[in-house]
């Protein structure tokens, strides 16, 4: 079988999967689990024999046109480099271990066969920007994959948040799409295709006249589909979706897409030095913000979503120093050690019977209820702290030294302020990561308090997954020296510098964290707890609890407390408010965009009610008061008929005789 049938089939099967998955969900409800699983196994096999095959070598392209569609046609197209391929491998296996892991997670859920469908729909989306050779090809991946978020983030739809983060997050995604088609059809149009090669060609050849126009249409699109700011509100509300999904979405999935997008079409924006820049400061901005953000949230999900949106911003960092390599790389490391974070955070969940922080921070021996988790997230924790040897030491130190070579004027592939504003928030960043990492750990497995409720033992398919993606985010670093050939050759070797700067840093974050936490559970240890009261959560049947407090007289007067703790409350000071709810962004967004438009909604109404109706009403009003008097002339009596005829004829006779005499 040739490399490109393979490559046809890695999108194809989970799309098929889905379909039949769909059809038999209801009739044959036994086979929806092996067609949720089977199928995106199948794939994951195939994408390595597509990568083994490529072998970071010439890339596979192959094109055929299906029908005539104007001056600049739209072909179904391939084109698998080093990269596409390895990224390829990397959604087959979250797919995989997600399709496995909710086989257990959701055994009880009664929509598990749509939202195992809707999963294997969603791969094969991303599967198919993966490979795409066309741009118009990789547009339809990319909107399948938004329709496919809208409806797994909602799909607790009974619970009101679910349903708004659902909404909120097809809404912001599409605010950035329209902008992106936009410049999908200005960059065909300068370059006279849609095929990536043959765009690639024209900017080689200085063929594109609108070039920065073009380079900030699409980042827009990219800024909202892999959540950059300022369209990266939605990601941490979309945590009211399952688990699995979340783990989905932020590894391998959706944000990946916009990171890789750039990374396929990254001499577009090196077209452009004003759009390299920008770029660096939207980078600069999420990976700060973001990590600020992370380290207020008390929700363990949310912790996670904000670490994807800085993490994605270290991703956005190195592409606008223009290595791509090292943004790849570090795509392909977070893709790992995230999906088992999320998952991790799934178990403890289901454990626990709480998504909180504060609630978990008073549980003795959580870790002794989930072990498979302890040991694993404590990897991926240390992977996402970029402490060597963990792969998230050697990926994000790349990042940080691609930003040192082009600040230091080493390369002319972006600009020198490009590199300073990605370099110095790349360290900002690294202190940060690992602080909220260390919180999260301590909160997590340190708690103390009262023993941990008891939720029953976790199903194989959950423990086995975590194991699976803890190699990686271990041992990947392992793979260090071969990669380069997978990335045009390019040395991803970071500078000693970075190397030794960021993990100092990320060590002094680390052990900062530690003592405000040590010194903040001797203030805990003080405080009493007053209960604990239970509601039900966006995950479907598990049970989240807050902690509070009494204050005040015990007779009912409740309140909700701040978790003594809580180091992140000491380090953030009076910052921390304001991070834990997103530095009020979806408050400016909702004063200067939903009110007025929902201003101009009332006013519309208004207007329609109160002005349009009453002309209809009042055009109506006359013709039905004179059909009510001629109905009323319709007595139905002869001699009144015949009276009114006679009364007609004696006027009409008097008034011809006034008009004769008067002429």
């Amino acid at each position: 079988m040739t490399t490109t049938t393979l490559a046809v089939l890695v999108p194809l099967l989970p799309f098929l999967g889905a379909v039949a998955g769909l059809l038999l969900g209801r009739t044959a409800p036994g086979f929806v689990r092996p067609l949720a699983v089977l199928p995106t196994l199948t794939s994951l096999v195939l994408a390595v024999l597509v990568a083994v095959r490529q072998g970071g070598g010439q890339a596979v392209d192959a094109a055929t046109e299906l029908t005539p569609t104007g001056s600049i046609p739209i072909e179904l197209a391939l084109h698998i480099d080093g990269f596409a391929a390895l990224v390829a491998v990397l959604v087959g296996v979250v797919a995989s271990c997600v399709q496995i892991y909710s086989t257990g997670y959701l055994r009880d859920d009664p929509r598990y066969p749509s939202y195992a469908a809707l999963v294997s729909l969603f791969t094969s989306a991303m599967l198919l920007v993966v490979y795409s050779g066309d741009l118009i090809v990789l547009l339809v991946g990319w909107e399948i994959m938004g329709i496919c978020s809208y409806f797994l983030v909602g799909h607790y739809w009974e619970t009101p948040e679910a349903r708004a983060a659902s909404i909120k997050a097809f809404l912001v995604t599409k605010l950035g799409d329209v902008p992106f088609l936009i410049g999908l059809f200005a960059l065909a149009t300068d370059a006279g295709s849609f095929r990536i090669t043959r765009v690639l060609g024209a900017v080689a050849s200085g063929g594109l006249d609108h070039p920065t126009l073009i380079a900030l249409l699409l980042l827009a699109g990219v800024a909202g589909k892999s959540a950059q700011f300022p369209l990266h509100t939605w990601l941490p509300d979309a945590m009211a979706g399952p688990t699995p999904v979340s783990a989905l979405i932020h590894a391998a999935t959706m944000v990946a897409a916009g990171v890789y997008f750039i990374a396929r079409l990254l001499p577009v924006f090196q077209a452009s030095l004003a759009a390299m820049v920008i770029m660096a400061v939207m980078a600069a901005i999420t990976m700060a913000g973001s990590a600020l953000a992370a380290l207020a949230q008390d929700d363990i999900k949310r912790v996670l979503a904000y670490s994807t949106i800085g993490q994605l911003g270290y991703m956005t960092g190195a592409l606008a120093v223009g290595d791509r390599g090292a943004a790849v790389f570090h795509l392909l490391s977070h893709g790992a050690f995230k999906a088992l974070l999320f998952l991790a955070a799934g178990v403890i969940i289901h454990a626990s019977g709480t998504n909180s922080l504060a609630v978990m921070s008073r549980m003795k021996d959580l870790r002794a209820r989930v072990p498979d988790a302890y040991w694993t997230m404590t990897v991926a924790l240390l992977a996402l702290a970029a402490i060597p040897p963990f792969s998230g030491f050697f990926s994000k130190e790349a990042v940080l030294g691609a930003a040192e070579h082009v600040a230091t004027g080493h390369t002319e592939h972006a600009p020198g302020a490009a590199g300073w504003i990605v370099l110095v928030a790349g360290l900002i960043t690294a202190v940060l990561t690992a602080a909220y990492a260390t919180r999260l750990w301590l909160l997590t497995f340190r708690g103390q308090g009262a023993e941990a409720p008891d939720h029953g033992r976790q199903p194989l398919a959950m423990n086995a997954v975590l194991w699976v993606l803890a190699l990686p985010s271990l041992a990947f670093g392992l793979a260090y020296g071969p990669l380069p050939d997978w990335f045009d050759g390019r040395d991803l070797t970071p500078v000693l510098t970075t190397s030794v700067l960021g993990t100092g840093l990320a060590l002094i974050g680390g052990l900062v964290t530690y003592g405000a936490w040590r010194h903040t559970s001797a203030l805990a240890a003080r405080v009493p707890m007053g209960a604990v009261v239970a509601h039900p959560d966006a995950e479907g049947g598990l049970v989240e609890a807050e902690a509070i407090a009494l204050h005040g007289p015990a007779f009912g007067n409740v309140a909700y407390a701040p978790d003594p703790a809580d180091p992140g409350r000491l380090l953030l000071g009076p910052l921390h408010r304001h991070a834990a709810v997103g530095f009020h962004l979806d408050a400016v967004y909702s004063a200067l965009f939903v009110r007025p438009v929902q201003a101009g909604a009332t006013l519309v109404q208004f207007v329609d009610r109160e002005v349009v109706d009453t002309y209809v009403r009042g055009a109506g009003a006359l013709p039905r008061w004179l059909g009510a008097a001629v109905r009323r002339a319709q007595t139905g009596n002869v001699q009144t008929y015949v009276s009114a005829l006679l009364a007609g004829t004696v006027v009409l006779v008097v008034a011809a005789l006034l008009v004769a005499t008067g002429a």
